[in-house]
């Protein structure tokens, strides 16, 4: 597994289409795939709006951590960062700010390469060489 984190438009999904060479049409998108193609793709980009649909239906998200790993190991992730900043008020969007950091931890973890990128750069927090 690799994942790519960064902000909001910094880069990261034509960073990780260079680096690894995936066509534009390798990737679902996290706001409109549907919940089990995340199982049988080669890389999700907006990994934080699935993880938003996911907690609004109430699932947990260990469990989700679990199935990508059994099931797509080599998965390429792609999220913003969006535990920076003010906390929300919302309770719901407190909880899901909280998924978004467990699972991405969870998964950089397991991951083989964790890279941040900013302006379009990555840098490599994990794994092989720095850019």
């Amino acid at each position: 597994m690799k994942l790519i984190i960064g902000g909001s438009f910094q880069g990261k999904t034509a960073y990780a289409e260079r680096k690894y060479g995936i066509s534009p049409d390798a990737w679902i998108d996290g706001n409109t795939c549907e919940p089990d193609e995340i199982y049988h793709c080669t890389g999700i980009r907006h990994f934080h709006d699935y993880i938003r649909r996911y907690t609004e239906k109430g699932l947990d998200p260990e469990m989700l951590c679990n199935e990508l790993i059994e099931k797509n190991p080599d998965l390429i992730v792609v999220s913003d960062e969006i535990g920076c900043g003010l906390v929300p008020m919302d309770p719901f969007d407190r909880l899901y700010r909280e998924r978004v950091g467990q699972i991405c931890t969870r998964l950089a973890a397991f991951s083989g390469e964790v890279v941040r990128v900013s302006c379009g750069i990555g840098i490599s927090l994990k794994g092989s060489g720095r850019e």
